[in-house]
């Protein structure tokens, strides 16, 4: 499927260590849920957001200004992330990541067989999201903290092969990226996930743009590989 591109984006830095203590904390558990609240709010919208995109026909928007808008937005949170403008940027850049997705969901929908794919790629994502979450929580879960910069390095480097793969028209690379992300998404919902529940993340609205650009880029990943193996691309 040549005119079909699903685009990955880079996610925020990954928090700071954790603790070594397997049991939560009230102050966590608060955290844990207000991430959870927040998180099932901003899918809620951006799915929203992306359905009307999609019924609309609208064009997306394009690499560079998805990127601007990402990491501007990004940036906006960030520096808001203690105030309650801060909810208003999280609102705001989820809104936009769905606008983004939309398009390319209705071009995945326009194919034969299209549907199945969109579905089975939705389903495989809340099943990893659910069971990595539920396991990363588990006192036997492994010590994510120490693959904090591996997985830093390993984003950046997806990322960087993921714009050479655009730019160069490089289908097989564009896979590689895909297989490369799903992998590296999964590890940072754990990591983000024991950072919450072992204290090495208080901010929740951090916590929710971590989790939730790694479920767009896991979903966006898994849309790209199965439409590969569908032989729609």
């Amino acid at each position: 499927m040549n005119d079909v591109k699903t685009r990955t984006i880079a996610t925020p830095a990954v928090s700071g260590p954790m603790s070594n203590t397997a049991g939560m904390s009230a102050a966590a558990g608060q955290v844990l849920r207000n991430t959870y609240k927040l998180l099932a709010m901003t899918l809620a919208f951006s799915a929203g957001v992306a359905s009307v995109t999609a019924s609309m026909g609208l064009p997306h928007p394009g690499l560079m200004m998805t990127l601007v808008g990402y990491f501007g937005l990004l940036f906006l949170t960030s520096y808001l992330r203690n105030s309650a403008w801060g909810l208003l940027s999280v609102f705001a850049l989820t809104g936009f990541m769905g606008y983004t997705l939309g398009p390319i969901v209705a071009a995945y929908l326009a194919l034969p067989g299209g549907a199945d794919i969109v579905t089975t790629a939705l389903g495989s994502t809340a099943v990893v999201f659910i069971g990595l979450s539920y396991y990363a929580q588990r006192s036997s879960a492994p010590d994510m903290s120490r693959f904090g910069n591996f997985l830093l390095i390993g984003i950046l480097t997806a990322f960087g092969l993921g714009l050479a793969a655009y730019f160069l028209e490089m289908p097989v690379l564009s896979l590689a990226v895909s297989g490369m992300f799903v992998l590296l998404m999964s590890g940072l919902i754990m990591y983000q996930t024991q950072a919450i529940v072992r204290g090495g993340e208080s901010n929740y609205i951090m916590a929710t743009v971590t989790l939730f650009v790694s479920i767009y880029n896991l979903f966006a990943s898994l849309l790209h590989l199965l439409g590969f193996l569908g032989g729609e691309e």
